[in-house]
């Protein structure tokens, strides 16, 4: 059986395409969409994540507003930098990128961005309104993979789904995401993670399998049920190199999975971008 091949930087493209005309559309209206993004530190991989949002950004029509801190920033300077882009009214949506350095608080920080300018959708608040179905920023991860998989005609309603992994920027929100009476969504989930006993019997039970765990080949080709459809969600780094939390062998048996490199990351992107764009036309009302 020939798995088909979940792309997501082919979806991607088609609505970086879509939000540009949006952005044409509130540039016309004199609202230029911001995005604000703060870095603390010099991690090569952060630093590299959030340039990769600043393309993205002039891609589609956003301007990009930068605030770099140093490594042994404090966290007084930090939330001043989180007040600026707050009360920023070229700012439409924030991006602080984590992780922060161990000394400094990541909630306290989180908090302190104002929700409506929460391009993560990692609020509080807004994970309060996932939870109470109501409209508000989604997680952009879980957006993502909801997007992907009705954008290949798999049906998620009704169906068992399993997510590895119970993170708050992935397992926790995508569970909610799936389970709730929105859109092409209402499945049944079960939600197991590292330390799920014989974690194979509960994998094999899924329609729809979701490894978001970030351990590298946790879910191997006897964990999964004949024709599911899989998606690895979960990005480790191993000596350097990026893995997957799938192993190769699970494109045996498979109906449809997401790619090692080009699945899930560009819808991650890409949803992040639409957050953005809503939050502009926030100023339309």
């Amino acid at each position: 059986m020939m798995a088909l091949i979940l792309d997501g930087n082919a979806l991607a493209s088609i609505i970086k395409t879509r939000l540009k005309d949006e952005a044409q559309e509130l540039l016309t209206a004199g609202i230029r969409p911001g995005l604000g993004t703060i870095l603390v530190g010099s991690d090569p991989s952060s630093a590299r994540y959030v340039a990769m949002k600043h393309a993205d950004c002039a891609e589609v029509g956003i301007e990009s507003f930068h605030c770099k801190l140093d490594q042994d920033a404090t966290m007084e300077e930090l939330l001043e930098a989180i007040d600026l882009f707050n009360g920023d009214s070229n700012v439409d949506s924030i991006l602080l990128q984590l992780p922060l350095p161990k000394h400094l608080d990541q909630l306290a920080a989180l908090l302190a961005i104002d929700p409506n300018k929460d391009v993560d959708g990692l609020h509080p608040v807004n994970l309060g309104k996932l939870v109470m179905s109501e409209p508000g920023p989604l997680a952009c991860t879980p957006a993502g993979i909801v997007e992907l998989l009705i954008h290949y005609g798999i049906e998620i309603a009704h169906k068992h789904v399993v997510v590895v992994g119970r993170g708050l920027t992935i397992g926790r929100p995508l569970s909610l995401l799936l389970a709730s009476k929105s859109p092409n969504c209402n499945a049944t989930v079960t939600v197991a993670h590292t330390g799920t006993a014989d974690l194979g019997s509960i994998t094999r039970q899924a329609d729809i399998l979701i490894a978001a765990a970030g351990v590298a080949d946790i879910i191997t080709e006897s964990m999964v049920k004949e024709g599911a459809v899989v998606v690895g969600a979960g990005t480790p780094f191993v000596d350097g190199k990026l893995r997957s939390d799938l192993s190769d062998s699970v494109a045996k048996v498979a109906s449809a999975i997401t790619p090692r490199i080009g699945g899930v990351g560009p819808m991650t992107r890409a949803m992040l971008l639409v957050n953005a764009i809503q939050a502009a036309k926030g100023r339309l009302i």
